[in-house]
């Protein structure tokens, strides 16, 4: 179900956010490398090291995975369960996918719901995170991502749709 029929058009504003999540990507990678490699370095020569860069490197790996999984949404390589391959007439096989639209869509608004109500407990209860910016920052990514995750699944939602509308209409004009 997942495959280059599910991906997002690489034009427009889409590309650019796509643009933006692979740079995004590459610059976090590397600062966590050379910021583990520099805290490697600093414990064994030093015998300790800079005490933000734990902290950094956890926010780094969660935001790497986040940002990840938004980058995958778009290229139709997230994580799927296909528990019907092979199994459904090919007639079926484009509702189905059209349902698990649907439902990815409902689940990343739901999700982003939710990271907005943890955040504004975040923003509420205050207090620092790594290099000095408050905790919210670092866990806004939670409703951005999920929030970017739901409009791509709309937009897949609103292409598997039109396509199947456009099938069926077709195969109408056909039959008259």
């Amino acid at each position: 179900m997942t495959g280059p029929d599910n991906q997002l058009p690489a034009g427009g504003i889409l590309g650019l956010l796509d643009l933006v999540e692979e740079k995004l990507l590459c610059l976090m990678l590397t600062a966590m490398i050379v910021l583990a490699c520099l805290q490697i370095f600093l414990r064994y020569v030093y015998s300790g090291g800079l005490l933000w860069i734990d902290p950094l490197l956890r926010y780094l790996v969660l935001w790497c995975g986040l940002v990840g999984a938004l980058s995958a949404t778009s290229q139709g390589k997230h994580i799927a369960l296909d528990l019907t391959a092979g199994r459904l007439p090919p007639a079926i096989e484009p509702w189905l996918t059209l349902l698990i639209h649907l439902f990815s869509m409902l689940a990343s608004a739901g999700l982003t719901w939710a990271g907005g109500l943890f955040l504004r407990g975040e923003i509420e209860a205050g207090g620092a995170g790594p290099l000095a910016l408050p905790l919210w920052f670092w866990n806004g990514i939670f409703p951005l991502v999920f929030g970017l995750m739901t409009i791509k699944y709309l937009l897949l939602f609103s292409m598997q749709a039109r396509k199947l509308l456009a099938g069926n209409n077709h195969t109408n004009c056909r039959a008259s």
